[in-house]
């Protein structure tokens, strides 16, 4: 996968305040408050910064948190997961492959067939939905 870098400039050229904060500064959005928290059709969520597809929609559940939650990646190979010691808390960071986005984090606690939680933010994906959706 071809690395995408930028110069924060370049970023904030692109990217409106909000997505700014959560993509390239670790951020978050508060909890139900994101677009695409309540949107059930079908199709694919890619990143906001690149483009990559990284959820299909069939994948997608209601965990009652606030964000978006997924299941699956459409490829493991689009997030790189990293070890998030901040706010006290031990979590799992998740961040776009491509174009090293902060997406949101996984938890252990998602349903099966993968038993995990993918909680991303609304600002960092680009929903298109599949004709007839």
């Amino acid at each position: 996968m071809q690395k995408i870098d930028k110069t924060p400039e370049q970023w904030r050229a692109m990217l409106d305040p909000e997505q700014y904060q959560v993509c390239r500064l670790k951020g978050t959005e508060r909890p139900f408050t994101g677009k695409y928290n309540s949107e059930r059709r079908a199709g694919i969520y890619h990143c906001i910064c690149c483009e990559l597809p990284l959820f299909d929609a069939s994948t997608k559940f209601d965990a009652g948190c606030g964000w978006p939650s997924f299941y699956a990646p459409i490829e493991e190979s689009a997030m790189v997961e990293i070890r998030d010691m901040t706010h006290g808390m031990i979590r799992t960071e998740v961040t776009c492959a491509q174009c090293d986005a902060h997406l949101g984090h996984v938890f252990p606690d998602g349903p099966p067939p993968t038993g995990l939680r993918y909680c991303i933010n609304s600002v960092c994906l680009d929903f298109k939905p599949r004709e007839g959706a």
